[in-house]
């Protein structure tokens, strides 16, 4: 017979371990996850040596709304022998591995987290149903959607041969399989951080013929000053949520170097690796390509061919072995049946309407909550997207689900009058 919970999360990334770890501010109630991953993880293949996170450790999956939980990184640190060395190393920010770390110490830790399940259709007959390839693993009164989002890789790649195609969340095992030849060329394809960690990498493993090709007129670097950080606070979310469409999307086009900027420490590093290597062999081992747009591509004889259009002289068309997509990250698509999916309301995009409780607008919300997380940029704002205030959003997803605040939440300290 198939197991009824109160609420079903899909997918144990970093927003649904943050809110079954605040579960039991419900209790009795129960909180179920599936993931389709067969083991704890956190993007595996991005975790090259010398990456840093670009968020502060106290920024975890339940300290901001209470500091005292078990699962909290500092007692992570304290009770896995490690909190005096992180101390002495003096990092600005951890190492991602370190984050990846403590997200897999969490989730053996909670109950009810089922591993390699992938929830490909959610139906609705009186009860929330999940399914995975044909079977019924669970059913539930509310649902949160927390798969997150997938690689972008523009259609017009697919002509490539996969062998030389990466993408960057598969580079870290797939690098391993690559001849190790220096000047073996590469072409690297992105202008956020994720790019940079991937030239970061193959300058590490001595490489010396790159192309870092980004759309943006520079490759511009995180916003992480105060008033910025003012953007990822809940009274800054309290009053985003209160301005019009048109003006969210404004304000969000606006702030987004304070989400996906290159960190200045991964930004420097390239540059400092570029120049000595120009002292010591007479060349740089990367040229440093903005302002262009990649259109095209081809399969040549052992090569890839990328057209490009530029910000000035118009089509370019460049040359590697291989070529490493970074282009960002799409919505990954839900899994609703046609049924349940006709009872959701919708915006003139299709997508479904989210409420200010993360919550999407369907026939039955009253009594059966459906929340879907890291799809309410212009909602919500970038934070939704954003690891800042995980607990936060618990929060508010809890006090949703319990009609009443359960989780209570402070910000009392503001001095930035929002307009």
């Amino acid at each position: 017979m198939t197991q009824t919970y109160h609420t079903v999360g899909i997918g144990a990334g970093p927003a649904n371990l943050s809110l079954a770890a605040m579960y039991d501010a419900l209790a009795p109630h129960d909180i179920a996850l599936f993931e389709a991953r067969d083991q704890p993880g956190w993007h595996d293949g991005m975790l090259h040596s010398g990456v840093r996170m670009q968020t502060g450790w106290v920024k975890d999956l339940v300290s901001l709304y209470d500091p005292t939980h078990p699962l909290s990184f500092l007692n992570y640190l304290v009770t896995t022998g490690r909190v005096y060395a992180l101390l002495g190393a003096g990092f600005d920010t951890i190492p991602r591995i370190e984050y990846q770390q403590y997200l897999v110490w969490a989730a053996e830790q909670l109950p009810r987290i089922t591993y390699g399940t992938r929830v490909d259709r959610v139906e609705f007959d009186g009860a929330i149903v999940t399914r995975s390839g044909g079977t019924e693993v669970a059913r539930s009164q509310h649902l949160v959607l927390g798969s997150g989002t997938v690689a972008f890789v523009p259609d017009f790649l697919d002509a490539l041969d996969p062998r030389h195609l990466f993408v960057a969340d598969e580079l870290n095992r797939r690098l391993a399989g690559v001849p190790d030849e220096p000047d073996l060329p590469w072409i690297v394809i992105g202008s956020g951080q994720t790019s940079a960690e991937c030239v970061a990498a193959l300058l590490a493993r001595g490489c010396r013929d790159i192309k870092w090709i980004g759309r943006r007129s520079w490759f511009a670097p995180l916003e992480d000053s105060p008033s910025a950080n003012d953007l990822y606070r809940p009274a800054y979310q309290e009053a985003f949520l209160n301005l019009s469409r048109d003006v969210r999307e404004r304000l969000v086009s606006g702030q987004i170097l304070t989400s996906d900027g290159i960190s200045p420490g991964t930004l420097r590093g390239v540059y400092q690796h570029n120049y000595e290597e120009r002292l010591r062999t007479g060349r740089f081992p990367v040229t440093i390509m903005p302002s262009r747009t990649v259109t095209g591509a081809r399969q040549l004889d052992g090569e890839v061919e990328l057209e490009c259009l530029t910000a000035g002289s118009g089509e370019e068309r460049h040359r590697a072995v291989n070529v490493i997509v970074a282009a960002g990250r799409r919505l990954a698509p839900l899994p609703f049946d046609p049924e349940l999916s006709a009872l959701i309301d919708v915006d003139e995009r299709g997508e479904p309407v989210i409420e200010s409780d993360y919550s999407i607008r369907w026939k039955h919300a009253d009594d059966h909550k459906i929340f879907v997380l890291n799809r309410g940029r212009y909602v919500q704002g970038l934070v939704d997207s954003n690891l800042s205030i995980l607990p936060i959003r618990s929060a508010m997803i809890l006090n949703s689900i319990a009609g009443r605040t359960v989780c209570r939440f402070r910000d009392d300290y503001v001095s930035t009058r929002w307009a």
